[in-house]
């Protein structure tokens, strides 16, 4: 043991500070390792054995090479380096690759999944495959092929996109490895890696002399200034700022922080990134070249060379670019492209794209999709193609169930619309990816809520918890999470840091904590279980009172409440107490009443999902009568809930069967009509304007 004056001397520590002190000290400085398990190399090894055996397979021609099979899907539009290092590369060593994607909107869309899908393949096959939010990246924004610079994204809205698109490919990525099980590619422990990463990880945390001077540095200006994107946006468009000039660079280095940490050499992107593809491969060599440390440096060899490609450019009927910017895309989330409308987009590609669209957007080996389009091509109008291709999309994105479902709803079979969405947190389910994906992000609660109320309430009232009082046992036993700074008190949590995605155990702190966690003062991320997120929206009291919208708990606002107070207003008149069967009876043909005024009183006080039918009204209203307080007591609160929701449930499926039998009666009418009258030719419209049809509307209630 040393002395404190031999520890002063070995750390020239002044010798007033205590023993305790200095030990601590040194224990900070400790270099800390981490060990790595016998069995961990074992499987390494293991690994490595089997790649080698299979680019013994490859070389023989006795399996196919991915690369290959990658071209004649039609993946590869532009090479970074050359085809034959690229088919080398990939058959002799387990690379990794990478997609990077901007946070400019909410949710990904349909361009987005093309360069994915390369990844995806990888990934099935064994290589690493990483995609990257750009977190930090968005702040800038690409420029390549705009001639106008992006408008800035303010912190909440970067912070709102980024938490969308995490869970998305969070979601997809699951989907993925059940799709690569559907068609043989089983998943291999330890051997199949993946990773979704946000590169604010590394920028929030990256000195910017460090940039400069290992990459700015050996940036020349005259290769930059001679890209085409450069030259068109300064002579055709609103010119360059610096951020715009050096975004390259951003990608460069996310590319180099790759390369170095997960041995990531290949970079994909769509066929407009191929600029940024090569500046990025300038970037990573010369900062390899430039590491201070001799003993981390990379060879520069064959093996270890930066590659990459782009994907063809995915346009629509007219050419046009698929996008936000373009105004045309058709988006990955249920809430902005609901999967019906995304199946019927795959349903209308025309014939002649639908087979290099198959090859493009699904995992069905290249022998099925020659059988798909056999049998399509036996009765084209039956769009066989197209509906597999629709499927497999969905499926992808939003799991085999309900790919199956919405095919059947497009296909005229029965099936029960309105599967995906749900409102709450699955109590009695299990609370998947895919079961998330109907649990809508985006929500708006009062500010009242927000800054006076328990987080226990603020759980309950965004869907998260059942009660209040699940609420409090999930911040009892910290099983639900708050976007924030890890390890911080809430009283003085610092909240997220800019473009990061961030959370924190909730616990029942004081109600004026919260305010702590808001983004932009507006904005609070909350989260149950890895895949139910709910980005709240604070809003006014009195925009919140305007909207006319309720959260669940609102004081004012329940079931049982509303039902009584229904009653007691029809009473109003006859100033009648409400225990007796008469009083009962008269409160019961009023209540009646007012139900069957629709357009009056009955929206002022009843919510959208208790307003039913007039001709349910009587059933309904004697279920609740029940709930009137009486000299027997109340019942509790759960039965009056269940039943009131057992009888609504009823009246809503009564209401959807008549209403889907007046459909089918209509059209039976229709089609005998047709039968008996000779076929009449359409009356001509004023020019400019399409033929006028005769048609009907089927009104739904939504329970």
């Amino acid at each position: 043991m040393l002395s404190s004056a031999a520890l002063s001397a070995v750390r020239g520590s002044p010798s007033t500070l205590c023993r305790r002190c200095l030990l601590k000290s040194l224990a900070a400085r400790r270099q800390q390792t981490r060990s790595v398990s016998t069995s961990f190399l074992e499987k390494q090894a293991e690994a490595k054995e089997i790649w080698d055996k299979r680019a013994k397979l490859i070389q023989e021609g006795k399996i196919p090479h991915l690369w290959d099979m990658f071209k004649e899907r039609g993946y590869v539009k532009d090479i970074a380096g050359t085809d034959e290092q690229i088919r080398e590369l990939m058959r002799v060593k387990r690379i990794g690759a990478y997609v990077g994607i901007d946070p400019t909107a909410p949710s990904l869309h349909v361009g987005h999944l093309l360069p994915l899908m390369p990844l995806f393949w990888m990934y099935i096959h064994g290589y690493r495959a990483v995609s990257v939010v750009g977190g930090a990246t968005v702040k800038v924004g690409d420029p390549t092929d705009r001639l106008k610079s992006r408008e800035p994204i303010s912190k909440s809205d970067i912070a709102t996109n980024i938490t969308k698109m995490h869970y998305q490919l969070k979601r997809i990525w699951m989907n993925v490895e059940a799709q690569g099980e559907r068609f043989g590619y089983k998943k291999q422990p330890r051997i199949w890696s993946r990773a979704l990463v946000n590169n604010s990880m590394w920028y929030n945390n990256l000195p910017f002399i460090e940039v400069v001077a290992r990459l700015f540095k050996g940036m020349r200006l005259g290769p930059m200034l001679s890209r085409e994107t450069v030259k068109r946006k300064m002579e055709q468009g609103d010119g360059m700022s610096l951020d715009e000039f050096v975004y390259p660079l951003m990608q460069g280095w996310d590319w180099w922080h790759l390369y170095n940490k997960q041995d990531v050499q290949m970079q994909i992107g769509g066929s407009d990134q191929y600029g940024n593809i090569i500046s990025g491969i300038d970037a990573v060599k010369h900062i390899r070249a430039s590491t201070p440390n001799p003993a981390e440096q990379i060879p520069d060899d064959f093996l270890h060379t930066p590659v990459g490609f782009t994907v063809p450019l995915l346009t629509d009927s007219s050419g046009a670019k698929f996008g936000k910017s373009a105004g045309n895309a058709v988006w990955l989330d249920h809430f902005m492209t609901s999967t019906f409308d995304l199946y019927g987009y795959f349903i209308r590609r025309p014939d002649a794209d639908v087979e290099s669209l198959l090859k493009l957007f699904t995992f069905l080996p290249l022998e099925e999709i020659s059988k798909v389009m056999e049998k399509h091509n036996e009765e084209p109008s039956k769009r066989y193609a197209q509906h597999t291709l629709a499927h497999e999309v969905v499926a992808l994105i939003y799991g085999t169930k309900e790919a199956t479902n919405v095919q059947n709803r497009h296909k005229g079979l029965f099936s029960k619309p309105g599967d995906v969405q749900i409102s709450s947190y699955p109590a009695n389910e299990p609370a998947s990816a895919n079961k998330a994906s109907g649990f809508q992000v985006d929500v708006k609660l009062p500010e009242s809520l927000i800054l006076g109320k328990s987080i226990s309430r603020i759980l309950y009232a965004a869907g998260l918890a059942d009660s209040v009082s699940d609420g409090n046992r999930l911040t009892q036993h910290q099983g639900a999470y708050i976007g924030g700074s890890p390890g911080q008190p809430s009283a003085s949590n610092k909240g997220m840091h800019y473009g990061e995605l961030s959370y924190t155990p909730i616990k029942n702190w004081f109600p004026q904590d919260t305010k702590n966690f808001l983004i932009d003062g507006k904005i609070l991320i909350l989260r149950r279980g890895k895949h139910f997120v709910r980005v709240v929206q604070m809003v006014s009291d009195k925009e919140w009172a305007d909207s006319g919208a309720m959260y669940p708990g609102e004081p004012g606002t329940g079931r049982v409440r509303l039902l009584k107070d229904m009653l007691k207003k029809a009473a109003e008149d006859t100033k009648l107490a409400v225990n007796d069967p008469e009083t009962k009876q008269k409160l019961l043909d009023g209540a009646t009443a007012i139900y069957q005024n629709r357009g009056g009183m009955l929206e002022d006080f009843l919510p959208e999902p208790l307003q039913v039918d007039s001709n349910r009204a009587r059933q309904i209203l004697k279920e609740s009568l029940m709930y009137i307080p009486s000299r027997e007591g109340a019942t509790a609160t759960k039965v009056k809930t269940a039943a009131i929701d057992e009888v609504l449930e009823r009246a809503r499926l009564e209401v959807e069967y008549r209403t889907q039998e007046e459909a089918r009666k209509l059209q039976k009418q229709q089609q005998q009509l047709a039968k008996k009258e000779p076929r009449k030719e359409p009356k001509r419209a004023p020019d400019g304007e399409p033929p006028k049809k005769d048609g009907f509307i089927t009104r739904h209630f939504v329970g």
